[in-house]
Protein backbone atom coordinates (compact mmCIF):
# COMPACT_ATOMS: atom_id res chain seq x y z
CA UNK A 1 0.00 0.00 0.00
CA UNK A 2 1.37 3.40 -0.94
CA UNK A 3 1.58 6.20 1.60
CA UNK A 4 0.40 8.80 -0.87
CA UNK A 5 -3.12 8.77 -2.30
CA UNK A 6 -3.13 12.06 -4.21
CA UNK A 7 -6.66 12.71 -2.91
CA UNK A 8 -5.41 15.62 -0.81
CA UNK A 9 -3.57 17.37 -3.60
CA UNK A 10 -6.47 19.81 -3.91
CA UNK A 11 -6.05 20.97 -0.28
CA UNK A 12 -8.77 18.78 1.21
CA UNK A 13 -8.72 15.78 3.50
CA UNK A 14 -11.21 13.05 4.31
CA UNK A 15 -12.78 12.77 7.75
CA UNK A 16 -13.20 9.41 9.42
CA UNK A 17 -16.90 10.11 9.64
CA UNK A 18 -17.09 10.72 5.91
CA UNK A 19 -16.90 13.77 3.73
CA UNK A 20 -14.01 16.00 2.76
CA UNK A 21 -13.01 19.31 4.29
CA UNK A 22 -10.24 21.84 3.63
CA UNK A 23 -6.99 21.01 5.39
CA UNK A 24 -7.27 24.25 7.36
CA UNK A 25 -10.78 23.41 8.63
CA UNK A 26 -11.11 23.97 12.40
CA UNK A 27 -11.58 20.22 12.93
CA UNK A 28 -8.38 19.40 11.04
CA UNK A 29 -6.51 22.15 12.88
CA UNK A 30 -7.66 20.71 16.24
CA UNK A 31 -6.73 17.10 15.62
CA UNK A 32 -3.61 18.21 13.75
CA UNK A 33 -2.44 20.15 16.81
CA UNK A 34 -3.08 17.07 18.96
CA UNK A 35 -0.93 15.09 16.51
CA UNK A 36 1.83 17.71 16.83
CA UNK A 37 1.59 17.47 20.62
CA UNK A 38 1.92 13.71 20.38
CA UNK A 39 5.02 14.12 18.21
CA UNK A 40 6.49 16.58 20.73
CA UNK A 41 5.87 13.97 23.43
CA UNK A 42 7.80 11.48 21.32
CA UNK A 43 10.71 13.93 21.30
CA UNK A 44 10.48 14.26 25.09
CA UNK A 45 10.46 10.48 25.46
CA UNK A 46 13.57 10.24 23.27
CA UNK A 47 15.30 12.79 25.53
CA UNK A 48 14.36 10.71 28.57
CA UNK A 49 15.67 7.54 26.97
CA UNK A 50 18.96 9.29 26.23
CA UNK A 51 19.51 9.48 29.97
CA UNK A 52 21.83 6.79 31.43
CA UNK A 53 20.37 3.47 32.57
CA UNK A 54 19.05 3.80 36.10
CA UNK A 55 18.38 7.52 35.79
CA UNK A 56 15.27 8.54 37.73
CA UNK A 57 14.19 10.46 34.62
CA UNK A 58 13.63 7.23 32.71
CA UNK A 59 10.82 6.35 35.14
CA UNK A 60 8.71 9.12 33.55
CA UNK A 61 8.60 7.30 30.21
CA UNK A 62 5.73 4.91 31.00
CA UNK A 63 3.42 7.77 31.95
CA UNK A 64 4.38 9.68 28.80
CA UNK A 65 3.64 6.63 26.66
CA UNK A 66 0.20 6.39 28.30
CA UNK A 67 -0.34 10.09 27.62
CA UNK A 68 0.61 9.56 23.97
CA UNK A 69 -2.01 6.80 23.70
CA UNK A 70 -4.59 9.08 25.29
CA UNK A 71 -3.75 11.87 22.85
CA UNK A 72 -4.05 9.44 19.94
CA UNK A 73 -7.56 8.54 21.15
CA UNK A 74 -8.31 12.25 21.54
CA UNK A 75 -7.18 12.91 17.98
CA UNK A 76 -9.56 10.23 16.71
CA UNK A 77 -12.30 11.69 18.91
CA UNK A 78 -11.79 15.14 17.39
CA UNK A 79 -11.42 13.80 13.84
CA UNK A 80 -14.78 12.05 13.97
CA UNK A 81 -17.81 14.34 14.12
CA UNK A 82 -20.28 13.62 16.89
CA UNK A 83 -23.19 11.70 15.41
CA UNK A 84 -21.11 10.11 12.64
CA UNK A 85 -21.75 6.41 12.12
CA UNK A 86 -18.05 5.76 12.58
CA UNK A 87 -18.13 7.09 16.18
CA UNK A 88 -18.63 3.48 17.30
CA UNK A 89 -14.98 2.87 16.30
CA UNK A 90 -13.73 5.75 18.46
CA UNK A 91 -12.83 5.57 22.14
CA UNK A 92 -13.87 9.03 23.33
CA UNK A 93 -11.97 10.69 26.15
CA UNK A 94 -13.98 10.89 29.34
CA UNK A 95 -14.03 11.96 32.98
CA UNK A 96 -12.06 8.86 34.01
CA UNK A 97 -9.22 10.02 31.76
CA UNK A 98 -9.32 13.43 33.46
CA UNK A 99 -9.22 11.77 36.89
CA UNK A 100 -6.17 9.67 35.90
CA UNK A 101 -4.36 12.79 34.72
CA UNK A 102 -5.21 14.59 37.97
CA UNK A 103 -3.93 11.63 39.99
CA UNK A 104 -0.64 11.74 38.08
CA UNK A 105 -0.31 15.50 38.54
CA UNK A 106 -0.92 15.16 42.29
CA UNK A 107 1.56 12.30 42.67
CA UNK A 108 4.34 14.09 40.79
CA UNK A 109 3.61 17.47 42.40
CA UNK A 110 4.19 15.87 45.81
CA UNK A 111 7.90 15.62 44.86
CA UNK A 112 8.22 19.31 44.05
CA UNK A 113 8.91 22.36 46.14
CA UNK A 114 6.22 25.05 45.91
CA UNK A 115 6.50 27.51 43.06
CA UNK A 116 7.61 30.93 44.21
CA UNK A 117 7.85 32.53 40.76
CA UNK A 118 7.17 31.82 37.13
CA UNK A 119 9.76 29.51 35.60
CA UNK A 120 11.21 29.65 32.12
CA UNK A 121 10.89 26.59 29.89
CA UNK A 122 14.49 25.50 30.38
CA UNK A 123 16.73 23.09 32.23
CA UNK A 124 17.70 19.65 31.08
CA UNK A 125 17.04 18.53 27.50
CA UNK A 126 14.22 16.32 28.81
CA UNK A 127 12.63 19.17 30.77
CA UNK A 128 12.90 21.54 27.81
CA UNK A 129 11.27 18.92 25.56
CA UNK A 130 8.46 18.47 28.09
CA UNK A 131 7.93 22.24 28.17
CA UNK A 132 7.75 22.25 24.37
CA UNK A 133 5.16 19.46 24.45
CA UNK A 134 3.20 21.46 27.04
CA UNK A 135 3.14 24.51 24.78
CA UNK A 136 1.95 22.44 21.81
CA UNK A 137 -0.80 20.89 23.97
CA UNK A 138 -1.91 24.42 24.89
CA UNK A 139 -2.18 25.23 21.16
CA UNK A 140 -4.22 22.06 20.66
CA UNK A 141 -6.49 23.26 23.46
CA UNK A 142 -6.96 26.64 21.75
CA UNK A 143 -7.64 24.98 18.39
CA UNK A 144 -10.14 22.61 20.00
CA UNK A 145 -11.91 25.57 21.60
CA UNK A 146 -12.15 27.18 18.16
CA UNK A 147 -13.58 23.94 16.76
CA UNK A 148 -16.15 23.84 19.56
CA UNK A 149 -17.48 27.19 18.35
CA UNK A 150 -18.16 25.69 14.90
CA UNK A 151 -19.21 22.12 15.70
CA UNK A 152 -20.25 19.90 18.56
CA UNK A 153 -17.20 18.48 20.35
CA UNK A 154 -16.87 16.00 23.19
CA UNK A 155 -16.71 18.43 26.16
CA UNK A 156 -14.12 16.26 27.89
CA UNK A 157 -11.67 16.98 25.06
CA UNK A 158 -10.94 20.46 26.37
CA UNK A 159 -10.62 19.23 29.94
CA UNK A 160 -8.19 16.46 28.94
CA UNK A 161 -6.03 18.94 27.04
CA UNK A 162 -6.02 21.36 29.98
CA UNK A 163 -4.95 18.62 32.38
CA UNK A 164 -2.39 17.22 29.93
CA UNK A 165 -0.64 20.58 29.76
CA UNK A 166 -0.68 20.81 33.57
CA UNK A 167 0.83 17.32 33.76
CA UNK A 168 3.57 18.21 31.28
CA UNK A 169 4.44 21.38 33.21
CA UNK A 170 4.68 19.30 36.38
CA UNK A 171 6.77 16.62 34.65
CA UNK A 172 9.17 19.25 33.28
CA UNK A 173 9.74 20.48 36.82
CA UNK A 174 10.17 16.89 38.06
CA UNK A 175 12.68 16.19 35.28
CA UNK A 176 14.80 19.14 36.38
CA UNK A 177 14.52 18.22 40.05
CA UNK A 178 15.45 14.57 39.48
CA UNK A 179 18.42 15.61 37.32
CA UNK A 180 19.61 18.08 39.95
CA UNK A 181 19.11 21.00 37.59
CA UNK A 182 17.85 24.29 38.96
CA UNK A 183 14.70 25.75 37.55
CA UNK A 184 15.28 29.03 35.76
CA UNK A 185 13.11 31.67 37.40
CA UNK A 186 11.61 34.39 35.23
CA UNK A 187 12.78 37.83 36.15
CA UNK A 188 10.98 40.83 34.77
CA UNK A 189 12.96 43.16 32.57
CA UNK A 190 12.97 46.68 33.92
Amino acid sequence: MKVYTRTGDDGTTGLFGGGRVPKDDPRVRAYGAVDEANSALGLARAALRAEPEGSPLRALDADLQALQSLLFDLGADLATPLGAKTRSYVTPVDAADVARLEDLIDAYAAELPPLTSFVLPAGTPAAAALHLARAVVRRAERDTLTLSRHADVNPQALVVLNRASDLLFTLARVANLRAGAEEVAWTARR
